[in-house]
């Protein structure tokens, strides 16, 4: 299973949310590329990094920190937030991104979604589920869609996707635990997708559960930043 540390920017700074609430900021550090250069010299192999400016104002915002990160560490790097059209996802690409999650534009907009999958390569576009009561939710959390999750995992995978980050906003930031039951029945459903658990990581123990779930990847913030878990923890776990 993949360790995908979490790195969450607003304003340039390296911060977490709770359930998505960007009131209910703490800012980590200021420079996000001290924070992924710790996550690389800790044998981390993957980063999963988020432009919350960019999701909340439907523009990338923060594509000098992706560019910066990635000219200075050899991290595979994913990239999310504000992506739009497909000068967005050149330039996430051309930034020095590997992949890119597409959000809330795969609710708005399916058919343009589906084309960058085309044009691109299903190894570079990842289908990002935030979720809420099964529901998915858009515009950085600030809205629940009248899509249900399995309806929509279903239209993309027939679309050819390979890869879903699904993320349980009541989970994300609040150290409770992720959605086991929930990412089981995507499993069952959906066997061919790779798919990142992320929310509520909250312990070793639940690492090691979703690891043996057979998840590809876990995608684990605050937990890391609140000393829950340990870089040295997750050694045997990176792949």
């Amino acid at each position: 299973m993949k360790i995908i540390p979490a790195i969450d920017i607003i304003d340039g700074k390296c911060v977490r949310l709770e359930q998505g609430v960007y009131s209910a900021k703490t800012i980590y550090n200021e420079n996000p590329l001290e924070v992924a250069k710790q996550f690389e010299d800790s044998g981390i192999k993957h980063l999963h990094l988020v432009d919350l400016d960019g999701a909340k104002q439907g523009e990338i915002i923060n594509w000098k920190v992706l560019e910066n990160i990635a000219n200075n560490t050899n991290l595979i790097i994913d990239f999310g937030g504000g992506i739009k059209t497909e000068k967005d996802v050149r330039t996430v690409l051309n930034s020095g991104a590997n992949q890119l999650t597409a959000g809330s534009i795969a609710v708005k907009n399916s058919n343009r979604v589906k084309e960058w999958i085309k044009l691109f390569g299903t190894e570079k576009i990842i289908l990002g589920a935030d979720v809420k009561n099964e529901m998915i939710a858009i515009s950085g959390w600030q809205e629940t869609s009248e899509l249900n999750l399995f309806d929509f995992l279903e239209d993309y995978s027939n679309a050819g996707i390979k890869y879903s980050i699904c993320t349980d906003i009541s989970k994300d930031g609040m150290l409770v635990g992720s959605s086991i039951d929930l990412y089981k029945k995507i499993a069952v459903k959906f066997p061919e997708l790779n798919l990142v658990a992320s929310g509520g990581v909250t312990s070793i123990e639940e690492v090691k559960e979703l690891s043996e779930m057979g998840m590809y990847g876990a995608i684990i913030g605050k937990a890391i930043y609140e000393n829950k878990i340990s870089l040295k923890e997750l050694e045997k776990y990176v792949s």
